[in-house]
């Protein structure tokens, strides 16, 4: 499943920096490769990993004969790219001030590179491509660097240790560089260019930043979910998670990339820069277990604001990242794509399907933020409730469901389960608070979906829950079935559908497909890593915490020498596919530790893990009225 072609990097092989509005990817070699500007959603000025030729990057680093390392600067997203040559060793160190976080401009990239040892020639390539590289470039000389612009954008690349040479559209140069020298490069976008920087201060307010943040939140969640090894992982999913949040509005970005492929070649490339609602209650979740309880209240309120600003019948699966739900998809054409994998696409038309399960997967969210002490005003409630009676009023339609498939709406069977779950915490909100609601309306809906379900999306031959009503195909979200409480762990119907999806999905003993039958597309695509740790979360809480620990030890093999994650797993290679990182995988892997470390009865912070609620609370009067 994986292209040859020397000219593009493995996708695990990038690292990320960013400033909490965008990102960019820096490949082993030293080059910024990804790079949209001003935010992670908006066009591109580095765009070479989807096309080497047209999309443009900024490479520092040796012409050949070397080999290079990349990490991170402990407990930080400062990268550090380290060369080593048969006469000599340097490193460049990669970051962005965050937005609002210091007193540094936050449109600038820094990159600093360090003689370590020996000497060391290195050659510096800048060739910007605004707007997907659609825009035509300019490039002039200045005192001690290059500026660049297109039709609306704007870089000034400071270089003062290099006599950069304009050639057409990119400007090119040479370093050489003995241990203990060192030199600057700051390129200033957009909005930045006359602002006054102090590299080093910079450098050092960025760490400083990542530190403290780091440090003032809860160490315990990272202490308690993983052990040895595993508690990197945590760390570094944390800081994953908080680079894919935009500072501004508390919405996390599901990637900081485009049509990075699933299939290498075909056309399973998606736009994954916005926020799918759907993520909310895994998300607050890993947050708020992690210790993030701010990102985690941020993050509701922002997803609270759009339920409150939109009839629920009016809700989109994604929005941007400023809430914005037009994101029409369209396809570059002049982009060659990931290893040749076209098209390339912008935008998300999964935006405007008809998506049953977010519903249920919002109200997790409030269940779960409730329980880290958010309460919910007035007019919240309002719209909470909102979202349960649309729950309620259409869990029979058929939609896209959770995978948003492009053959046809059905009768997803995870779909109708979120519309049970939709009501099941709405009631327990309700009753828990004593809150005005339609209750025992809602339990009358809730015990017909239950009653629906169990009749039409459990298939007595499989012996476990299928995709959709009618349907053969197996799908991993039937192992969320228990965890959200539809039915116990103990129940046969579950456990059979543990065992069908482990048969029919597994691909090598470790990771798990998403769903096998057809979706309305070409080609194959990977193992999905979330659905893989929904199976660790499944085994764990059915008591299989052999299995699940086995499962879960053998998954962090594939992850990524920097601790990232993409959304899928070549089986036969190992190597990473489609966009990248995911905070879904980031995600998965946060809450499987969660739930491994429940069943394995390690003391855990309060309160349990989401999900579990089977039955509703006691000692509580039914809210009316």
């Amino acid at each position: 499943m994986t292209g040859s072609d020397e000219r593009f990097a493995p996708i695990e092989s990038y690292g990320i920096v960013g400033n909490l509005e965008t990102c960019a990817l820096i490949g082993p070699d030293g080059s910024v490769d990804w790079f949209p500007f001003p935010h992670v959603e908006s066009p591109s000025v580095f765009a070479a990993i989807l096309d080497p030729d047209r999309g443009g990057r900024f490479r520092i680093g040796p012409a050949e004969g070397f080999e290079s390392e990349q990490s991170y600067v402990p407990r930080t997203n400062v990268l550090e790219t380290t060369f080593r040559t048969a006469d000599g060793t340097a490193t460049v160190t990669d970051f962005l001030p965050p937005a609002g976080r210091t007193d540094h401009p936050k449109r600038v990239l820094y990159r600093k590179v360090d003689g370590v040892d020996g000497d060391i020639d290195l050659g510096v390539t800048f060739e910007p491509r605004f707007d997907y590289g659609r825009a035509v470039t300019s490039i002039a000389a200045t005192g001690d660097g290059v500026r660049a612009a297109g039709d609306e954008e704007r870089t000034l690349l400071e270089a003062p240790a290099v006599d950069l040479a304009v050639e057409s559209d990119r400007a090119v140069g040479s370093l050489s560089l003995s241990a203990g020298d060192e030199a600057w490069f700051v390129l200033r976008c957009t909005g930045a260019e006359n602002a006054t920087t102090d590299p080093e201060d910079a450098l050092d307010a960025t760490v400083s930043y990542w530190r403290v943040w780091f440090g003032s939140c809860s160490e315990a969640g990272a202490d308690c979910l993983f052990e040895g090894p595993w508690r990197d992982l945590a760390v570094r999913s944390g800081l994953v998670l908080k680079l894919l949040t935009h500072a501004e509005t508390g919405a996390v970005a599901a990637a900081p990339t485009t049509s990075l492929p699933e299939d290498p070649g075909g056309i399973r490339n998606w736009d994954y820069r916005y926020n799918w609602l759907r993520d909310a209650g895994f998300t607050v979740q890993a947050l708020a277990n992690l210790g993030h309880v701010d990102e985690a209240v941020d993050y509701f309120e922002w997803f609270m604001g759009l339920c409150q600003a939109d009839e629920p019948e009016k809700l989109r699966p994604l929005y941007s990242l400023h809430g914005d739900g037009d994101l029409t998809e369209r396809e570059l054409d002049h982009l060659t794509g990931y290893r040749g994998s076209r098209p390339v696409r912008i935008g998300n038309g999964a935006a405007d399907q008809l998506q049953l399960d977010v519903y249920g997967e919002l109200l997790l969210a409030v269940d779960e933020m409730l329980a880290h002490g958010r309460d919910l005003d007035r007019s919240e409630w309002e719209s909470v409730r909102g979202l349960v009676g649309y729950a309620g009023d259409n869990w029979d339609r058929t939609d896209a469901g959770i995978w948003e498939v492009r053959g046809g709406d059905r009768h997803f069977v995870y779909s109708k389960v979120m519309c049970w779950v939709a009501l099941d915490r709405g009631i327990a909100v309700a009753t828990e608070r004593d809150l005005p609601a339609p209750v025992e309306e809602w339990r009358a809906t809730r015990e017909a979906i239950r009653d629906d379900v169990l009749e039409n999306g459990y298939d007595e031959s499989a012996g476990a829950f299928v995709q959709s009503y009618g349907s053969g195909a197996m799908d991993a979200t039937g192992l969320l079935l228990p965890i959200v409480g539809f039915l116990p762990f103990d129940d046969d119907r579950v456990q059979g559908t543990v065992d069908a999806v482990q048969k029919r999905l597994l691909v090598d003993d470790v990771l798990l497909r998403r769903y096998d039958g057809e979706d309305g597309l070409h080609g194959e695509e990977g193992a999905f890593v979330l659905c893989s740790c929904w199976l660790v979360d499944a085994l764990a809480l059915s008591g299989r915490v052999e299995e699940a620990r086995e499962r879960f030890e053998a998954l962090t093999e594939y992850v990524g020498p920097l601790g990232l994650l993409a959304e899928e797993l070549d089986p036969a290679t190992g190597a990473h596919l489609g966009n990248y990182p995911q905070a879904f995988s980031h995600l998965g892997l946060v809450n499987s530790g969660l739930y491994l470390g429940y069943a394995e009865g390690r003391d855990l912070p309060d309160p349990p893990p989401m999900g579990i609620r089977l039955g509703e609370p006691v000692g509580s009067a039914a809210g009316s009225e």
